[in-house]
């Protein structure tokens, strides 16, 4: 438990120091005026939907999406987003959906620190596990130019685990443009499943995501550091290659 949050530490500090040196470097261009409210759609396919390192499908492909408002004046936001999955079934629940509905508000501290803090609901339609895999977070993000920290604490019990109330997960990570429509993206988190010591790991991601304007293509490294996963035969937390094709409009 040590190593791992030694190497979260020095992860998280190497990407803020990335990301200083990145905005010391790059003149910031004058924001462009935005409507007072906005709304966005998302849709996307990815052949394995990884949360938190974890695969939620078997290491099978997934479909995605999901839609957004925001008041731009205020910062208030609200959105839901939906995915195919499959890990019900592993606990003997039903259901092959996940619905999250999420709210928040999000703002400036200074011209280079922002915040994003809010709640997101994980709806999971007809799971029948007990307890129930339906969860609920509250989460506060600071961000630093492309970096950003964040943490998240269920105040139910977390994802269908008996008596994991307040179980938190926090993660580091980095998006930055590093030439011609090309991002970068690292991430460390480790998730604490409270009273489920077995069930708490550490995870990662490596990887690239390329805009090209009709659609988006991101390709990266993924790993959760534990074995206790599994689902159909398979280590869901296995280091894989995560394909995601998406779209915004």
């Amino acid at each position: 438990m040590m190593k791992m949050a030694q190497n979260f530490t020095l992860i998280a500090a190497l990407t803020l120091a990335f990301a200083s040196m990145a905005r010391a470097e790059e003149a910031t261009p004058a924001p462009e005026a935005k409507p007072d409210n906005e709304v966005s759609f998302n849709a996307a396919v990815v052949n394995d939907y990884r949360y938190r390192g974890v695969s939620q499908t078997h290491l099978d492909p997934a479909l995605q999406g999901g839609a957004d408002y925001v008041n731009n004046p205020t910062g208030l936001y609200v959105g839901t987003w939906l995915s195919s999955i499959k890990w019900i079934k592993d606990g003997g629940g039903d259901g092959s959906v996940e619905w999250d509905i999420y709210a928040g508000k999000r703002g400036a501290i200074t011209d280079s620190i922002s915040y994003d803090v809010g709640g997101l609901y994980y709806f999971y339609p007809s799971n029948k596990l007990h307890p129930s895999a339906n969860t609920f977070e509250l989460y506060g993000q600071l961000s630093f130019g492309p970096a950003s920290i964040k943490y998240s604490q269920s105040t139910t019990n977390l994802f269908g685990f008996a008596d994991s109330k307040n179980s938190g997960y926090v993660d580091a990570q980095l998006n930055q443009e590093i030439s011609d429509g090309y991002t970068l993206n690292l991430h460390v988190g480790h998730q604490n499943v409270k009273n489920n010591g077995a069930s708490s790991y550490t995870d990662y991601k490596v990887g690239l995501t390329k805009d090209f304007g009709v659609f988006s293509v991101a390709l990266a490294a993924v790993r959760a550091d534990t074995n206790a996963y599994v689902g159909n035969g398979k280590n869901l937390g296995k280091t894989g290659a995560i394909l995601t094709i998406s779209k915004t409009f």
